[in-house]
Formats: structure tokens, sequence, C-alpha cells
């Protein structure tokens, strides 16, 4: 039986790892003894390992046959490059903010396929539009992603499904976009607008730095990426953003120094997070215009997932890790093979692995439906 480790116990983490356990010998690695309890439940084999530190991950990485990259986004670049000279091949959900391209060659002199931001969106997204790029001539992709709870609760109307710091992080990041063949870079939560969901009502999106890989692997004139959320949070959030409570560099505080992200970060930890079982859902648009076959052509896909009561999966996780867990599971059977550094977009173009991927993920009740 093929050996997986994940690099990585946290709550996307842990549903990769019980997930693979269904058909591989996994191991999960975390330095967080809680959140490696969870998965000794489960009969999961796990490392305690501070996932800090170059050497320990070339040591713990050795003998498996694929990586699973889980770890929080300021730690990802590092740990992607770690597994790389360890000459492992790697599936990464880290959205780190480096340009993972820096690794191409490293990674094919190592002989290693190693798959980025291989989540829901970026992830799931570029696959979808990776498959239509290469069918048709695309002059414009629009994607609105986010994640929330039903219950809305004031004042933020939010539960972060992931570290709150990848989340501020997010809100502070400029959005680089494409406009008429143009790349444009606008101020995250900039480009306010309301969409309409089903039974959920009105959501708000706004400019995020989500294309990323796109912008470098696709010549489609526009393309725009916006977070969801509920009315009202981008308000509050832009006025803690303008006091300069999300900025990194420090400041004195009663003689002590101290960075106000970091202050913010613990303090909205226990506002933002998820409760025990807590139902949350996650909501994807695509929207793809173009000519195919020389005809103007239309796509617009919806995904809608929301928290499995039966196995206690966040949605969140649920659409990050099992997108993840498809692509890997094609690496390990042989189905993709290219070396170097490989965004999610690179794979969707391939009808056979397109096509597995939205099988494996259909399995598990992810359907992202055309319209």
């Amino acid at each position: 039986m093929k050996k997986i480790i994940v690099l990585g116990a946290g709550m996307v983490g842990n549903a990769i790892a019980i997930d693979l356990a269904k058909s591989y010998d996994v191991t999960s690695a975390d330095i967080n003894l809680q959140n490696l309890s969870k998965l000794k439940k489960q009969k999961i084999k796990t490392v305690q390992s501070d996932l800090s530190n170059r050497k320990e991950i070339i040591n713990i990485v050795k003998d498996f046959d694929l990586v699973i990259g889980a770890v929080p986004g300021f730690m990802g670049f590092k740990t992607l490059k770690a597994v790389i000279e360890a000459g492992k091949n790697i599936v990464d959900i880290s959205f780190f903010s480096e340009d993972p391209f820096k690794l191409d060659s490293f990674a094919k002199e190592k002989n290693v396929t190693a798959v980025v931001d291989c989540g829901v969106a970026p992830g799931f997204s570029n696959i979808i539009l990776g498959y239509y790029n290469k069918r048709m001539n695309i002059d414009f992709f629009k994607c609105c992603v986010g994640g929330l709870p039903f219950k809305r609760k004031m004042p933020f109307q939010y539960k972060a499904p992931f570290s709150p710091i990848d989340v501020i992080e997010e809100y502070m990041r400029p959005a680089r976009l494409r406009e008429n063949g143009f790349e444009v870079i606008k101020d995250a939560l900039s480009g306010s607008e309301l969409i309409e969901v089903g039974n959920i009502g009105t959501l708000e999106a706004f400019n995020t730095d989500g294309l990323r890989t796109l912008l470098k692997t696709m010549k489609i004139p526009t393309m725009i990426e916006k977070t969801l959320r509920y009315p009202g949070h981008i308000d509050l959030i832009k006025a803690l953003k303008q006091a300069g409570y999300f900025n990194h560099q420090p400041i004195e505080v009663n003689g002590v120094k101290v960075k106000p992200v970091d202050l913010s970060a613990k303090l909205l930890f226990p506002l933002w997070k998820l409760g025990e079982n807590e139902p949350e859902f996650t909501y994807m648009q695509l929207h793809i215009k173009g000519k195919e076959k020389g005809f103007k052509k239309e796509y617009l896909y919806k995904m809608f997932d929301r928290f499995d009561e039966m196995t206690k999966t966040t949605s969140m996780a649920r659409t990050t890790g099992y997108t993840c867990n498809a692509v890997a599971d094609l690496i390990l059977r042989g189905l993709y093979k290219r070396k170097g550094i490989s965004p999610p977009e690179f794979i969707g173009e391939e009808e056979n692995c397109f096509g597995k991927i939205k099988s494996y993920l259909k399995a598990r009740n992810i359907i992202a439906v055309k319209v």
C-alpha cells in the first residue's frame, strides 16, 4: 500500500488524512499534540514534529511515496522547498504568498511533481478553468467564493474555517487582477458587489488576490477573483485595517514591542472560531465566456456545499481537502506525472484527470453544477 504523510493536522489537514486513510497508509505530522490526538482516535498514525525545521521535514518525509502540505501559509513556501529537496512528490494547499514558480527548475532537477494551490479556490476553480481554456478561446473569467456560517452573529457575521492570521493576510494582500489584457493591482476589499445565493440570500463580493498562478499560466484578457461575505462584514474590516490593527510593523505599548496583526489575530480568534460541529457552508460561482469552435459560448458553474453532519467535517475542509486528495490519488496511481511546479489548471487540461477529479468529488457529494 502506498504511503502518504500529511504535514499539518489542523482542520483541513485532519480531513485530508481521514479521507486518504480509506485507501492509503497515512501518517500525520504536526507539533500540536491536541490536533494529532483527534487522528489517533481514527486509528491514523501520527508523529509530533516541528515543521518549521527544514532538516526535520527532509528526514520525516524520506520513507513516503507522497507528501501533502497543509501547514499555515507563512510556512508553506519553505515547507514546499524542503520537500522538493528531499525528492518527494507533493500536493500543497498552504496558499503561501511567494511565487511557486521560483521552485520550478529545482523541482524538475529533483524529478518532483509539485502541485500547489490545490484547494477549492484556488484549486478546483483552476481545474475547471484549465479544462475549458484548453478547448476554447476564453476572454472572461470570474470566480466568487466564500465559506460562511449559517448563523449570522454580529458584529463580524463570520467564522474562520482556517487560521485567522491567514484570513487577515487575505484582507491585506493587494489583489492582482487582469482587465482588458492588462494586469492591475487593486486594494483588497475593493470592488464590492452584491450577489444572490439560493436559499442563503444576499452576499457581498470583494476583490482578493486569488488568481495567483493564473496570471502567469493564462492569457485570458479579463480575470477576476472575489471573496464572499455577508453584507456589512467588509466595512468593519476596512475600519480595522485603516486604524492599523493589521499592520506588521511593531509598535511599542508600555515599553513592550508588539505587532498589531499578531495581537489582532489573538483577539479575533475566539470570535471567529467555528463552534464544535457548527453548521457552515462553502459557495463558489464560476463564470467563463469566450468562443468555442468559432461561436460565442458562456459557462456558469455553481457549487454549494455544507457541513457534513454524519462525519462532522466542515464544508471548507471538505471542499479544500478532498480536491487535494483527488489530485493526490491521480499522482499515486500514475495518472499525472508532469514534473516541476504544477498549478491545478495544468491538471484540468487533461480530459482523463478532469473527469476523475469530478468523480472523486462527486463520490463525496461535492458537485459543481453547470447552470
